[in-house]
């Protein structure tokens, strides 16, 4: 028994020593195909991963006011496509889609879509914004019923053919400050409408901000005067669409000058609204008939005006409709109407004495069709509507001052100011070192030819369509408006993906970067600085020097020419 017993121990203790050697195997063998798991996925996947390059939205930049290129970059030759990081990659394409307005851009890739990339969001604001003040038209104006000039969709009434000068049908007195009305039936009719704002190339904003400061200027505290403007901003900033773009897609229409928009104080002798400087409006865009040169969040459209065919022959050289301005030292309309006077080749229009024919829609167009060259010096502000009605006549205009057209309505002019118009310095005139008529017999008729032709060719962009009908080929200029409103927000768009920054841009520079030649990228010094050196804050306090005093004349000037 002992013998089979120490047999049996024996084979035990075997049997023991085998099946520790086998655990020990199976976890040596567990430990090296965990091992390769870690370095296929850390070696092998790793490395692949590097070579796959995510897909990229095509990011080229689209020309506008406020482009920067690099010296050696022409617009022909398009800045880069934004190439993320190697550790940026994993996640770019993901990025990418977190852009709520990424849907709208890729709109323009449809080609199967005549609207796309042109879709625009209407909001709809409260009646009180705008419907409302059209029902209140004689509060609109301080000196006369302003109702039946917001007839006939913002035209006006007809107008009267007594001369002959018009077409028998389809021409209004239209009044210069009218715009809101107009441009908003006008968008009534925009063939690219969308109730969907993810697909919205940019947003419009309904709201009459020329009538509403119209019937506060006079007689009424600035909480008043700011009442309309700080309601629309609580009501916008409080929209979903909002938030797409803090408002920077947005854009409205004051019929009126930058200056009544932009009172810089609080006190209550001070001109006008507070609306271009409140946080909202500086995101958006204001379109105005006269903008500022320092700003950036205002551009300036047409003025509203007659539009009549061409009739007559020529029959003076130059012509002159207006008044002088014995209270202004700086004006130098009285020196352009001694000029006339003396020359046998200029008609001149007085409108400072009595009955003046100067209110006669009729008479001023009869005036520039008669002539060649029709002078335009600053009005009340920089700019005057005669210059459009004198172009619609077909006259050359001539000018005194680049803040009266050629800074001014770059969307709607060619950047070739000689093009289409004279250019005399005003310190020539003041100085008397230029006499009109000499200066523009210098000018050969062939040239005199080409010019009219030019001014002709523009009218349609000049002028406004009748809101209740369609042009079918031509582009008038609400619609060179708002496809420059599109250009720009889908510039914005693509650089903020991009990440394309206007580090460099200068806002008081705001003028000269609508004169940038193909190829500049930034602004310095030019011919034009001595005519924007911008104006000095009053001692009371007040934004008293010149850009009130424009708003504060073009106003009072209203009074002179109702009708």
């Amino acid at each position: 028994r002992n013998l089979v017993s120490n047999s049996h121990d024996g084979m035990e203790k075997f049997n023991a020593k085998q099946q520790n050697s086998r655990v020990c195997i199976l976890v040596a063998l567990s430990g090296i195909f965990w091992f390769l798991i870690f370095y296929f996925h850390f070696t092998v996947l790793s490395s692949s991963t590097t070579t796959i390059q995510p897909e990229h939205i095509s990011l080229d930049p689209i020309p506008s006011k406020f482009e920067h290129l690099s010296k050696d970059q022409s617009h022909s030759e398009r800045l880069p496509t934004y190439q993320p990081l190697p550790h940026e990659e994993s996640n770019a394409k993901h990025e990418a889609k977190n852009y709520p307005f990424l849907r709208a851009l890729k709109t323009a890739d449809n080609k199967s879509d005549k609207c796309g990339g042109r879709y625009i969001y209407v909001h709809d604001l409260p009646s009180r914004f705008n419907e409302d003040m059209l029902k209140e038209c004689k509060s609109l104006n301080l000196w006369t019923n302003f109702c039946k000039f917001t007839t006939n969709a913002g035209l006006g009434p007809p107008l009267e053919n007594v001369e002959g000068v018009f077409s028998n049908t389809g021409w209004y007195a239209t009044n210069q400050f009218t715009v809101d009305v107009i441009f908003s039936n006008r968008m009534k009719q925009y063939e690219c409408l969308t109730k969907d704002s993810s697909i919205a190339a940019a947003v419009f904003v309904p709201f009459y901000a020329g009538f509403d400061i119209a019937r506060y200027l006079w007689g009424y505290n600035i909480s008043v005067r700011d009442s309309a403007s700080l309601a629309l901003q609580d009501w916008l900033m409080k929209r979903p669409e909002w938030n797409v773009m803090g408002g920077r897609d947005h854009f409205l229409v004051g019929g009126r000058i930058t200056w009544d928009f932009r009172r810089l104080t609080d006190l209550e002798s001070d001109w006008g609204n507070k609306f271009l400087f409140l946080p909202a409006a500086k995101n958006m865009t204001m379109l105005v008939v006269e903008s500022s040169p320092w700003n950036a969040n205002d551009f300036a459209i047409p003025y509203p005006t007659y539009f009549t065919q061409l009739k007559m022959k020529t029959k003076w050289l130059f012509s002159f409709a207006g008044a002088p301005r014995p209270d202004n030292p700086k004006s130098i309309r009285g020196q352009l109407i001694d000029q006339c006077k003396q020359s046998s080749v200029c008609k001149l229009l007085e409108c400072d004495f009595g009955e003046s024919k100067c209110h006669s829609p009729s008479s001023i167009m009869q005036m520039f069709q008669s002539s060649l060259f029709c002078l335009q010096p600053q009005g009340d502000s920089y700019t005057r509507r005669s210059a459009f009605d004198s172009m619609l006549a077909g006259c050359i205009p001539v000018f005194f001052h680049p803040g009266s057209a050629y800074t001014q309505y770059t969307w709607h002019l060619p950047k070739n100011y000689s093009s289409y118009s004279v250019f005399i310095p005003e310190d020539d005139i003041r100085k008397k070192n230029v006499l009109i008529e000499e200066r523009l017999k210098q000018i050969s008729p062939d040239t005199v030819k080409t010019m009219r032709e030019t001014v002709i060719s523009l009218i349609p962009r000049l002028i406004y369509a009748d809101p209740r009908s369609k042009l079918e080929t031509l582009q008038d200029a609400f619609d060179v408006s708002v496809q420059a409103i599109i250009d720009k927000v889908t510039t914005l768009r693509k650089d903020i993906i991009a990440g394309h920054e206007d580090e460099d841009f200068i806002e008081e520079n705001s003028w000269k970067y609508a004169l940038l030649e193909e190829g500049q990228r930034t602004v310095g010094a030019h011919e034009w600085d001595p005519f924007f050196s911008k104006p000095k804050e009053a001692k009371n306090g007040e934004s008293g020097s010149s850009s009130t005093e424009f708003a504060k004349k073009s106003w009072n000037n209203e009074q002179k020419n109702r009708s």
